[in-house]
Order: structure tokens, then sequence, then C-alpha cells
């Protein structure tokens, strides 16, 4: 990594951050410092659609007390004389002018407005921000009217500064309730009931059956995480490798430009398929006393429904690119289509690695500063997808649900994340996808590599159709009920 030179910079003067642990001249953590490694320079970009226009004069006069009160939005990274190829924070005044860019835009000279703000963002990714020049973040307004807003902000920050969680939670203690323009948005998570399972199994308060259901837990968990330690060493080190399909970039290969599209679906459908693998693996495996304790253990999440959709998507994605490949398409059915047999497709799912505990109150944040021990704290998780057309969509469910479970039980998060500091580089992939749930809406998100995945929006198709046949075999089956209100999660 090439380190830039010592520099003077200018002392804060008006912002006032507030810095953890009350020091200055900190130095990045080696996750920071990882996310400035050639495959790993990573920025998140957060696109945030607004029911009216954007006044640029008050967003600006808000962050000074809001964005700025954190001191990596309002420091400078270099190098650091004390600690060979290390990086610190340094506090500089910020100039917001050169933050925040409003462009003049010419909305009648504007054929789509989606598309226009599509690229845009993809232009985004073709260039950088210095990080010894300014803070390494910058806010664009664009004041257009999209099919989903009346105006768009994109918010790029580099993946040094933080992940998604300690990220969103600094953002929403910038915002205010529409309500009450005084009251904080609510970050609270209101207490999951367990009630289901324990009366499902009829076993509570015998003992001999918890202290084999805890046995069989602590020793699946070590089993399971010494499995996926190895499985992450391994393909570290290229002893396993996924197969070559039109999804892989080629390894050493700078990343093209990125282009990000994304689709909003009904909340309720995801609860409601999810629902539906609750009923299925109930009616079949209650009598199994084995799968009785590892669903006690694992709890149902609406995740599982989320990977079996996102499976079953690349799976009608690759079939077809296989079927244009081959010129010849052989079907769309589990036993005629295109795809080649056993693919090995697996994909590095993110978790946030901080407990309930750790995530600051927002009224907290306001107050004092972003105090909570910010940055990066996530592992990843491989996750073998099963690439393959099933004539039963719900086969994807099933399949889903038993890979999580296995996942769940095990520390590999944990050890991915330990690792990750000295040896792992989080390199930029062909394909990210984001899933997003809010206002009852899901969202999901996909970034890719231009030069490698030129039909984004037909992916994006696949997963939602993949959704829809889920649903309707769900209703043609009468597996669930249909009040959303029924579903837990």
């Amino acid at each position: 990594m090439q380190l830039p030179k010592p520099i003077k910079v200018s002392p804060i003067v008006d912002e006032n951050p507030i810095f953890e642990n009350g020091k200055e001249d900190q130095p990045l953590s080696p996750m920071s410092r990882l996310f400035h490694e050639p495959e790993s320079n990573l920025y998140i970009v957060v696109m945030i659609g607004f029911k009216s226009k954007i006044n640029p004069d008050f967003v600006k006069a808000n962050l000074g007390h809001s964005l700025l009160k954190h001191h990596r939005f309002s420091s400078l990274q270099v190098e650091d004389e004390k600690i060979k190829g290390g990086l610190k924070w340094v506090p500089t005044k910020v100039n917001l002018d050169n933050h925040v860019i409003v462009p003049n835009l010419e909305p009648k000279s504007i054929d789509s407005a989606d598309k226009f703000v599509e690229d845009y963002v993809s232009n985004l990714s073709k260039t950088g921000i210095k990080m010894s020049k300014q803070p390494m973040w910058d806010l664009h307004l664009l004041n257009i009217k999209t099919s989903d807003a009346e105006s768009v902000a994109v918010l790029r920050v580099h993946h040094s500064l933080g992940d998604g969680t300690s990220l969103v939670s600094l953002f929403l203690s910038c915002t205010r309730k529409v309500s009450n323009p005084e009251e904080l948005p609510s970050n609270s998570i209101p207490p999951t009931s367990k009630e289901g399972d324990s009366r499902s199994y009829g076993v509570k308060g015998f003992w001999p059956y918890f202290f084999f259901k805890y046995f069989w837990f602590v020793f699946s968990l070590f089993y399971n995480t010494l499995v996926d330690a190895v499985m992450v060493i391994a393909t570290i080190l290229m002893f396993v490798k996924d197969s070559e399909t039109p999804l892989k970039g080629i390894v050493g290969k700078a990343s093209g430009p990125r282009r990000i599209v994304h689709r909003s679906l009904s909340l309720d459908d995801f609860k409601f398929v999810k629902n539906a693998m609750n009923t299925v693996r109930n009616k079949r495996e209650q009598h199994m006393l084995f799968l009785f304790i590892y669903l006690y253990i694992i709890r149902r999440t609406i995740n599982d429904a989320v990977v079996a959709v996102t499976q079953a998507g690349l799976s009608r994605y690759l079939n077809r690119k296989y079927g244009e490949l081959l010129l010849v398409n052989k079907g769309a059915s589990e036993r005629n289509n295109n795809l080649p047999k056993n693919i090995r497709l697996r994909a590095a799912i993110m978790k946030d690695l901080r407990s309930s505990s750790e995530v600051q109150e927002l009224a907290d944040i306001v107050k004092n500063g972003y105090k909570t021990k910010s940055g990066n704290k996530i592992g990843f998780v491989i996750f073998p997808f099963s690439i393959a057309l099933r004539d039963d969509p719900l086969d994807y469910l099933r399949e889903a649900k038993a890979r999580m479970d296995r996942k769940k039980a095990s520390l590999e998060a944990e050890f991915s994340y330990l690792l990750s500091q000295y040896t792992v580089k989080f390199g930029i992939k062909g394909l990210t996808i984001h899933f997003v749930s809010y206002a009852n809406k899901m969202t999901f998100i996909l970034s890719v590599d231009d030069d490698l995945i030129p039909d984004p929006h037909q992916l994006r198709d696949d997963l939602e159709e993949s959704l829809h046949l889920m649903k309707n075999a769900v209703i043609a089956r009468g597996l669930t009920k249909s009040n959303a209100s029924d579903y837990k999660y």
C-alpha cells in the first residue's frame, strides 16, 4: 500500500468533534487500514429519496452540529510516523462546500430521471477521494424527480470511516420525526418472544432434554466452527475455488465501474414466504428430537427467505446466460436446463458483530457525540449457494433454511473478523447484493461490475420473479395464513 507523506493540517476550529477515548491523533484500526489496500479500497454509497426538494443551505447548516460531531468525518487520514505502515486520524477544519456537491441540473433536458441518477452514481465509482486532502466523504444533492422521490441525495463514504451499522446509527442521529421535528427517531428493537418454540416441543422443565440440548449445541458449535475455519483458510490460500461462471471476475484484475440498481418489494411478501417455511418444516420434522433441539436453538428469521430468493434468482439468471453462451436453449425446468452440474458459487455474507449493548442511543449521540466503538466490526460467512432450477419453488426455501441453520451454529464470522485484521482482503467482487427493510418495504440493491455484468436489470427482475413464484406456490398450497400480523421474525 502506498502511503502519503506526512503533512501539516489545520486544526478544527468550529466543529469540536468528540473523539473515541477522548484522544486525538488516534491510529487507524487494522480493519480501517485494510480498506485502503488496492484490492479492498471500498466506498459505501447511500441513496436517499425525499418527498420534497432539498434545500442545500439547510443541509449544510445542520451538518455542522450533527455529522461533523463524529471525528472521522472531520479528520484526515495521514501517515503515522510512530507506526511503520500505519495511518492516523488528524483533525482538520472542514469546508462543507468541498463535501456538499449540488450539480446544476436541467430536468427538462433529461429524458429519464431514473437513468440519470443511475448513471450519476455509476460515475462516482470511477473516482475516489484523496485522504490527505479532505475527510473521505461527500454528499451529492440531486434536485430531480424520479419514479420514487421528488429529489435524491447520494452519500459516498469511504469504508475506513465505518461499517453499515455505525454509519446508520450516526445518520439516524441527524434526522427527526415528521410528527415532531424536535424528536429523534426510535432505534429500539422490540423483544422477541420464544413462547412458540417452548410450547411446540412440550418438554419444558425436563432437565435431561435441556442437558442434552446444550451439550449438543456446544459440540455442534465447536465442530462447525472448526470446519468453517478450515474452509476460510483453504479459500484464502486458493485451495478451494469457485466455478468459472458469468458472475465470477478475474483474480487480480481491477474492478471496472460499478452500476447500482434497486427494486422495492413488499416486506409482507417476504414474511409470508418465510412463515410458510416454518409450517413445512414443523409438519415434516416435529417427530425428530435432534431437529427439535437444533431448531430450538436456531431461531427462524426472515433472512432465510431472503437467501432463498437470492439463490433462486441467481439460478434463473445463470440458466439464461449459459443458454446465450451455448447458443442452445435446453429449457428452464429441473430436468431440462442450461446449467452445468455441480456449480460451486459461494457468497461472503457479512455479519455485524456488535452486541445490542454496543449500539449507542441516538439521543446520546446528539448530546455527547459518537462515543461508541465505531469503525468496522464485521465478519463474514462463506455461504455456498445451490445453483439449480427447481420445479417446486419452495425447494429453494428448504435448502436455504437448512444451510442457514448450519451457518448460524458456528463462530465463522468471529473467526473471519480476527483473521481479516491480518491477512484477509475484502476484494471488490463482480456482484454485491444488499437487502434493506424500511417502512414495510424490502429493497434489494445490486452493485455490479459494469464490465462483468452488463445486464443488472435482468438479474433484478429475476430476483423479483423468484419471490413471486414462491409466494404463488404458498398460496396455491394454503400453507400459511394470509394475515401478515401473525408473522414472527
